[in-house]
Parts: structure tokens; sequence; C-alpha cells
């Protein structure tokens, strides 16, 4: 679970390559699934990417499961 840090506005969590609880950046952001054609940009879906702090792992999650 995702906790306030008090030191600075970010959030820590767990970090599987640190393997404790460190600093991430997390974002919302918009990828494209389906590939290429004329019906590409309604393919957006959101996802959750977060980036360790420490040691730069990124990961993303869909937020979106229809």
């Amino acid at each position: 679970m995702a906790t306030t840090n008090g030191v600075s506005n970010g959030m820590t969590e767990p970090c599987d390559v640190c393997e404790m609880e460190t600093l991430h950046e997390v974002s919302i952001q918009l990828i494209t699934e389906g590939g290429s054609g004329d019906n590409a940009q309604y393919s957006r879906e959101p996802y959750r990417v977060r980036e360790c702090i420490r040691c730069g792992n990124r990961d993303s999650t869909r937020m979106n499961n229809a």
C-alpha cells in the first residue's frame, strides 16, 4: 500500500528490485493499444506508471480492466 512520506511530496511504495519501501514518482498515462490503423486513436487506456527514485525501476499497471 502506498503511503505519503512526511519528508517530501513523494509516495513510498514497495520496490521489487530494492526489496524495501522507497520513494516513487507516480503518474497516469494514456497508452494506445491495438496497434496502428484507423481506430488506433480510440484504443487508448489509462495506465498507472511508477518509477523508483532509488534504483530507477519502472513499471505500469492498466487501470481499466474492461
